[in-house]
């Protein structure tokens, strides 16, 4: 028999009969029972989730889950002061909602995708339209929110762009220069990921993982097997799931960095070459490539594809001491040359120029619409899934985390050269002193009827998985949050007011997923 769940092996926490229902209370990487999510009538469930927001929770997600005809809807919820998440339910309903977005803006996007997938109306909603499909007429078809006025125009860019990027459509309201609102239509790529993972885990499923954001492989391959290793092991479901071996805990922290560092140093090209300021902007594009090969030399694969796997890494890498050596001694020339590009940029009077006071959020926007990663860093604030939800080996090797002021393009740059920075001097701690283990451990079968959640701070920002499980232990729903969900309505915020001439450097200083978002 199972025994009672404990606090502190990331089981539900359950109030006193007396108290007043709260949410069910876990750490990241951890699950439990399904019967153990507090659940309450719809309207009570919404009032419910706003008071836990009201508190300074903010919402990872919100989705829905069928049960026959009728539809639950699903909270989980980060209190990043207490390192705890929360997840809570309603009971199943068919029928229209109070909306929550009027209370709690970052709500916006989640609502419209329920309603989208469910049918499940948000009465009070501001703007519902459909987030990636519109009935079977393409994602650009709905109606657009529109500014009237004598001189007003309307600019439609998108979804087909110049060179080699992802669809999206972008429709700007202009008074001659200014932009006075933006509304961005996605979903050109929507390819059911979320729905092809029921009935799971399947031998497919890690491919699809690993793609929902090319550029972000290691992150959420990493957020996929937590989910599952969670829902593993000697009490799954009851917060004592399954643990990936030391080793392998390691290399994925050190793929995870690699990952930034690339994709960080590929930014600062690109907003350098926004600028034309070409000396920085090619010696980046330059080092990307550097640090891309560096988790080449670990797995074979640029992008770190086939490098995380349930239950650990896979298991035939060889990160031996000679090519961790190799490995450090490569890092070290590409961060000495990231200084140097670095050096390049912030030194120029007309890169600061160009940058400073371009596309600015406030804190208190960031706050409000749920920002993630380098973006609502940027405004100052302190939000880390490695420093707030720390799971895995960040358990044990800590990143200081990277803020800014100011919340602008050049707040959003310099964020990601701290980061640079920060990530490369825990590459050359990690790599110094590989631990010993094994790097894959077999994971029983997952848990019936249990629910597990998993972050990990890609370097976009915090990416969200949470796997629901039936009966046969098989997947029943899972609700994937790329962090570009959160921060899209940010690069539209930070156009208004703005010549319409710099969205291409605001759109590069977020860097958000089309992808990602479209699943």
């Amino acid at each position: 028999a199972r025994g009672e769940p404990r606090l502190g092996d990331g089981a539900v926490s359950t109030p006193r009969s007396d108290s007043p229902r709260r949410f069910a209370t876990i750490v990241n990487g951890a699950s439990l029972r399904w019967s153990d999510v507090p659940e309450w009538p719809v309207a009570a469930f919404v009032d419910a989730t706003a008071a836990e927001l009201d508190r300074g929770a903010r919402l990872c997600a919100w989705f829905g889950v069928s049960e026959g005809a009728a539809t639950r809807l699903v909270a989980v919820l980060a209190a990043d002061a207490e390192n705890t998440l929360s997840i809570g339910r309603s009971e199943p309903t068919s029928r229209a909602y109070p909306a929550l977005t009027p209370r709690h803006a970052q709500a916006h996007l989640f609502e419209r995708e329920v309603w989208e997938q469910h049918g499940l109306v948000p009465e009070g909603h501001p703007w519902l339209k459909p987030v990636r499909l519109d009935h079977g007429r393409g994602p650009a078809v709905g109606d657009f929110f529109r500014v009237e006025g004598h001189e007003v125009h309307e600019v439609a860019v998108g979804p087909v762009h110049a060179g080699i990027i992802e669809p999206g459509h972008f429709r700007f309201q202009c008074a001659g220069e200014e932009v006075l609102h933006l509304e961005i239509a996605l979903g050109y790529q929507h390819r059911g990921v979320e729905e092809s993972m029921a009935g799971g885990p399947g031998r497919a499923a890690l491919v699809r993982v690993e793609t929902i954001a090319g550029d972000s492989t290691i992150a959420h391959a990493t957020a996929y097997a937590s989910a599952l290793e969670s829902l593993s092991g000697p009490e799954p479901g009851a917060g004592e799931g399954a643990e990936a071996p030391m080793r392998a805990q390691w290399l994925r922290a050190v793929a995870l960095e690699l990952e930034r560092l690339a994709n960080h140093a590929g930014d600062l090209g690109a907003l350098a070459g926004d600028i034309a300021f070409l000396p920085s902007s090619a010696a980046f594009g330059k080092i990307r490539g550097d640090f891309l090969n560096l988790t080449a030399m670990i797995c074979g694969n640029r992008f770190g594809r086939g490098l995380v796997r349930p239950g650990g890494c896979r298991p035939d890498l060889e990160l031996d001491t000679s090519l961790a050596a190799a490995l450090l001694g490569r890092l070290r020339v590409a961060m000495a040359e990231s200084a140097e590009a670095a050096a390049w940029l912030w030194s120029d009077s007309s890169v600061r120029e160009r940058l400073e006071g371009t596309g600015a959020i406030s804190r208190e926007m960031a706050e409000e619409i749920g920002m993630v990663g380098p973006a609502v860093r940027a405004c100052g604030i302190v939000r880390d899934v490695r420093f707030d939800h720390p799971a895995g080996w960040h358990r044990f090797a800590q990143t200081p985390v990277s803020v800014w002021p100011g919340g602008d393009v050049l707040a959003r740059a310099r964020v990601r050269w701290l980061e640079i920075q920060r990530s490369g001097a825990f590459l050359e701690e990690q790599l110094a002193s590989p631990p010993e283990d094994e790097l894959i451990a077999p994971l029983g079968p997952l848990a019936p009827y249990s629910i597990a959640v998993s972050l990990v701070e890609g370097w976009r920002g915090e990416v969200c998985h949470a796997a629901l499980t039936d009966g046969a232990g098989l997947i029943r729903r899972y609700k994937i949050v790329d962090p570009s969900f959160h921060n899209w309505t940010g690069l539209a915020l930070a156009m208004r007011g703005q010549a319409i001439s710099d969205f291409p450097l605001c759109n590069k200083s977020f860097n958000l997923s089309y992808c990602g978002v479209d699943l």
